[in-house]
């Protein structure tokens, strides 16, 4: 999928969430660039063109998130959307009052980020709507009334094996590790055995046969399309 829908700057030093961010707005067809602090950050800010800043609020270093919020503010009106693990009135109070568009609370979901980024965009950039219906031969995936159809007729599959097939069909062509459809389907603050995945993938491999265009890539994990 092409980067049409522009650049985001994560501002995030946890590792895990912000290779999460990264993969569920790239398959949205954005441009991600990472940053592990403030300072790092605020430069991507002024060398690159973002249209939103995903920003962490408890940022290590000197600038915690609240003050790459105020120098952002004070450059101009890039949209700012806050992730903080601090469910405290003041802190949404504080954020919102130094001009943060928006404020999600960890843990969250990486769709209801996606979505809340999209919001804002419609706001402030005519960015188009996501995809409806993927479909690759006769096989359609369709997003908006989760259904997988076959040669026009449903093939009934469980919600799990439904998400596991949409995640994968917004990903097409992209090697994807056993581990980042754990994160992607299951969640990242899900424990379990990666082989889960590949008990999910013999499920849609029996319902969908020659239909699914999923290949096995060995050391990695699968690639749809």
């Amino acid at each position: 999928m092409s980067n049409e829908n522009g650049t985001v700057i994560v501002i995030e030093d946890d590792h895990h969430i912000a290779d999460l961010v990264d993969l569920y707005l790239r398959r949205e067809g954005f441009r991600v660039l990472l940053a592990r602090d403030g300072e790092q950050g605020l430069a991507l800010v002024k060398q690159e063109d973002p249209w939103i800043v995903i920003l962490d609020v408890g940022l290590p270093g000197r600038r915690d998130g609240f003050e790459v919020c105020r120098e952002i503010r004070a450059q101009g009106s890039l949209p700012v959307l806050f992730l903080t693990a601090r469910d405290d009135e003041v802190d949404r109070i504080l954020g919102l009052e130094l001009g943060a568009d928006d404020y999600l609370v960890k843990p969250f979901s990486p769709r209801e980020l996606v979505a809340r980024v999209r919001a804002i965009l419609r706001r402030t950039r005519d960015v188009p709507a996501p995809q409806d219906v993927v479909a690759i031969g006769d096989l359609e995936v369709d997003l908006r009334r989760r259904e997988a159809r076959q040669g026009g007729e449903e093939v009934r599959l469980t919600t799990r094996e439904f998400e596991l097939l949409a995640f994968l069909s917004n990903n097409q062509g992209l090697a994807l590790s056993r581990q980042q459809l754990l994160n992607g389907v299951w969640g990242a603050d899900w424990y379990g055995d990666e082989r889960t995945v590949d008990v999910h993938v013999a499920q849609l491999r029996k319902k969908l046969g020659s239909t699914l265009p999923l290949a096995t890539v060995w050391g990695v994990g699968y690639r749809f399309g």
